[in-house]
């Protein structure tokens, strides 16, 4: 008999099958919404409960949930139980790990198929593999936030300095693929600032440098990325260095046209200008310099409430209520 047609034959029509007693899903006797299941998914779920009641733990629940899990990926229970019936038969974890590359890659966005996934690795202690793993998932889906949430947990989970060492050029490749995947901005600054220093020969301010000549540039060619506006933020605020320190970096940003070189004539390397196909302003500069103006009070208040109002009525009407907002705020303290 072929493979697919044993499998779609009803449990309750298997003979291997029946010593177990299958248990109905239990409902009112007038549910208010009920679920129209598939005879297939039906049949499957009845004996699924049927096993559990028993306890059993064999080679025929994980034929049982495995069949559960790829009609239904988000059943949570399926998955305990297989996990638990794994542990208990001591199955060999590779082959688990080889049938879950690729029902991972089929429902990258079901949350409960990394979480085995997670539970696995942690009994295999070789998360090696892992990456190589993950980085072809992303071909798949380059934002997907399990995917990247499971490389983040792989990293830290086990912190070992051979997986952090190559983490840095794979992000790289990623924002080199796409500049705007926020999802490589966000863990770009994971590996950078929230792993800490791995080698005793990086120094932080260098790290700080490095960062900020990065973001930078890529500001320059993208200047309506708001992914790397939010990475500069993100740089600023961890290092505690003030908003105005990067005013002569941005300042070119938030207006129509800007000049190509400095007064001098001489290109200033760390603060490259936008580049000739940009559409300026951008959004998040005039934010920026705002930010500035405001945090400086005084005079500097009216920049900033000049520079919302330019927001909110030409440049970013989406949000013309939170630019109204800003106004307010900034009038109240005016008058106060």
């Amino acid at each position: 008999m072929a493979i697919e047609e044993e499998q779609s034959i009803l449990f309750a029509e298997r003979p291997e099958w029946a010593d177990v007693t299958p248990l109905a899903q239990y409902e009112n006797i007038n549910p208010v919404a009920p679920i129209f299941y598939t005879n297939e998914y039906k049949d499957a779920a009845d004996y699924f409960r049927g096993i559990v009641n028993a306890g059993e733990m064999s080679p025929r629940v994980l034929e049982l949930t495995e069949k559960i899990i790829r009609m239904n990926p988000a059943h949570y229970s399926a998955w305990q139980y297989r996990y638990k019936t794994l542990m208990a038969l001591k199955s060999p974890l590779d082959v688990e790990l080889h049938l879950m590359d690729e029902i991972a890659v089929k429902y990258l966005k079901t949350y409960q198929v990394w979480h085995h996934r997670r539970l696995i690795v942690t009994q295999t202690r070789n998360p090696g593999p892992e990456l190589a793993f993950i980085a072809k998932s992303l071909q798949a889906d380059t934002k997907n936030y399990h995917t990247w949430s499971y490389r983040q947990w792989i990293l830290a989970y086990f912190n070992d300095d051979e997986l952090w060492d190559a983490e840095l050029p794979f992000v790289e490749e990623m924002l080199e693929n796409d500049l705007r995947n926020n999802s490589a901005w966000h863990h770009r600054f994971f590996v950078v600032f929230q792993a800490g220093v791995r080698k005793g020969d990086e120094d932080r301010d260098e790290v700080i440098r490095r960062e900020l000549g990065f973001v930078k540039q890529s500001i320059s060619v993208a200047p309506n990325n708001a992914s790397a506006w939010n990475y500069l933020r993100g740089i600023l605020d961890h290092n505690g260095t003030p908003y105005s320190d990067l005013q002569t970096f941005v300042n070119p940003y938030s207006v129509p046209h800007t000049l190509e070189e400095t007064a001098e004539g001489v290109v200033d390397l760390e603060n490259p200008l936008p580049s000739k196909e940009s559409h300026l302003p951008a959004v998040a500069a005039i934010e920026f310099m705002a930010d500035i103006y405001e945090k400086e009070g005084g005079d500097s208040l009216m920049k900033a409430t000049e520079l919302w109002k330019s927001l909110a009525n030409e440049h970013d009407t989406i949000r013309k209520k939170y630019w109204e907002y800003r106004i307010r705020e900034a009038c109240q303290k005016v008058t106060t």
